[in-house]
Parts: C-alpha cells; structure tokens; sequence
C-alpha cells in the first residue's frame, strides 16, 4: 500500500463519516458483542473473497501492523458467505458486508454502530455488480478502517472507565493539568517534578505509560520529529534505567519512527509511532506517543505508552496502550483534580 496504515486509521477521519443509529430500538437489550479483540467478520461470496475483492480486503484490513518486532496483521479476518451469516456471526463486534447485486440502484458505503449486538460497528458496501464494489472500496478504504479502529479503540476506553485506577488521575493531573484513563491494575512506578512512570505488569508482559514534559520553543520545531525523538530520548536515558548498569531506554534505530497529526475531541497532538530498545542490551518492543501543547503553550506534554511482551504478540497490547493516551482529558480549569 503507497500510504502507512497509521496514516489512514489517522482519527482526523473519524468527523467525515456518516454513522447511522441502529435500526432497532431500545439500545440498551441489545447483547453483548461477540468475537475477539481485533477480529472483523467479512461477509462476501467465496468467489469474490478468493478474487481481486477478496485480495483487496485482505490487503488493508490484514496488512502487516507497522512498528512491531514480527509480522502480525492489523485484524484477523473471518470470512462468512452470505447465507452462512447467521445470528452467532451478527453478533460480532466488527462486521463489513458486501452486497453485491444488480438490483441495487443506490450503491454506496454505509456505517452503522450496534445493528445487532453492542458496541458493535457494522459497514456495508452496497454495489450493483463487482467492478463497483471493487472502486468503492478503494475510494472509501480510508474511513473503514477509520471506522474500525475507532470502535475498537471506544470499546477498550469503555471497558477502562467501568473499572478505573482512580488514585493515578490526580497525580497526573498535578503535574501535566489533565490526565489519561488508567485501568485498574496500572500502579505508580516513578515520579518526579517532570516525570511520571505508570505501567501494568505481569509475568512476562509490561504495558507502559511515560508521561513527561519540557519547555516548548513555541515554533513549529516543537512538532518536528527529529525534535521529538532527542527530547525523548534525553529524558528516557536520565528516568527509565534498564536491568543493569549503564543500560537504558531508548529510541530504537532499527526503524525510523512515523509521525502523524490528529486532532481527537478537541485536542490537537502529534502521533508517533516507532521501536524502543534498551541500550546495550536486547529488550525492546513497540511504542507510541502523543505529543501535544500545555494548555497555556509554554511547555510540550508527550505522554508515551509501549509494551514488553517477548513471549506474544503485541498488536492487541500496543492497542490497548494507545487507548489510554487517546482517553486523556483535561481537568476543569476551576478544579486541581477530576473526579
């Protein structure tokens, strides 16, 4: 694909689509959505998903994840022919229908959040034969994957806010005027007047949320990478030591990190994607940082999540960390703390 899959589930997409309520009412009986974390069921006929459509589907939504050490794909597809979509399969959590059929008179791609199931996300691209189908995913790529990666990332916020870690709300808040949405079992590592380690670990994984500021220059070198990278760095070496003497995080060089600009519920920030590793030594793994403007301009806040996961893969962990620095808000202007 000519452009990054980072760049094209970019949220600034997010306002452009057109979400249709679900047709039923009374939201609230509605079951529970089924299937795995970054599972998307895709309904199509068998010829059509062994052929150039089905190539084409599988191209984007299975992709290779950037910015991981192995190869994992973006979701896992389960093929379903039409007549074989049956009430287990509609109530998955992701679902892209292919109507294909020359009946149809208004072809066109719609959204829709909890048909059958919720929170569920259901996209059907609507076309009289395949050679439309084929141009209106091309055309409309962009905002499915959007559409998708939005959901997932919606259920992993909603299930963080049933079950908070509220004691690390205020010691963010204290030090960067707002703060992220810690899942219970995220505890306090380090903290310093500028630095903040919060991390979830386990036996063999660690999920990571650094959170640390510095003065901005008040140019546009604030938000160029390079900038970024040596600021981060410079910070990482000086508070996350690694396992032995003279060891620490750093930016990993195997790959160049990607940026990215969003604005997400009203805050602007520039999203970066890369490798960390850990000098002279071999630990590593994927990270992601949000970096954005103090409230009142005079310092940068990157709030940076990443996983140590050797044993698996890290595809649905990088996405949970993600999750978390897009649930940041800002605090009252008239309170020290949120609730």
């Amino acid at each position: 694909m000519k452009n990054s899959i980072h760049a094209l589930i970019a949220s600034l997409a997010v306002s452009a689509l057109t979400i249709l309520p679900s047709c039923k009412s009374g939201k609230a009986l509605l079951p529970n959505v089924s299937g795995k974390a970054g599972e998307v069921v895709v309904v199509m006929q068998e010829d059509m998903w062994n052929g150039a459509l089905g190539t084409a589907v599988r191209g984007s939504f299975a992709a290779d994840c950037e910015f991981l050490p192995q190869k994992e794909p973006l979701y896992d597809l389960v093929n379903v022919i039409p007549s074989g979509f049956t009430n287990m399969f509609k109530m998955h959590r992701n679902i892209v229908i292919f109507n294909v059929d020359g009946k149809i008179t208004e072809p066109g791609v719609i959204y829709k959040n909890d048909v059958w199931a919720a929170p569920q996300c259901v996209i059907s691209v609507n076309a009289a034969n395949l050679e439309g189908a084929q141009i209106l995913l091309e055309e409309n790529l962009p905002q499915m994957l959007v559409y998708v990666e939005q959901a997932e990332r919606n259920r992993i916020i909603a299930n963080s806010r049933l079950y908070p870690e509220r004691s690390l709300d205020p010691i963010v808040t204290e030090m960067v005027g707002g703060s992220p949405v810690f899942p219970s079992g995220y505890t306090l590592r380090k903290k310093s007047e500028n630095f903040i380690w919060i991390a979830y670990e386990t036996t063999y994984t660690t999920q990571g949320i650094l959170i640390y500021k510095y003065p901005s220059s008040g140019t546009q070198a604030d938000f160029e990478l390079e900038d970024i990278i040596r600021h981060s760095d410079e910070i990482l070496k000086e508070n996350v030591p690694g396992m032995f003497d003279g060891t620490y995080m750093m930016t990993s060089t195997f790959a160049t990190p990607s940026i990215t600009f969003e604005k997400y519920q009203g805050r602007a920030f520039a999203s970066v994607h890369g490798l960390w590793e850990v000098y002279k030594d071999f630990m590593g793994g994927p990270f992601v940082s949000h970096v954005f403007y103090s409230r009142d301009g005079k310092e940068m806040i990157v709030m940076q999540g990443f996983v140590y996961a050797p044993k698996f893969e890290k595809r649905h962990y990088l996405r949970q960390v993600e999750s978390i620095l897009y649930s940041f808000s800002w605090a009252s202007p008239d309170r020290d703390t949120k609730e």
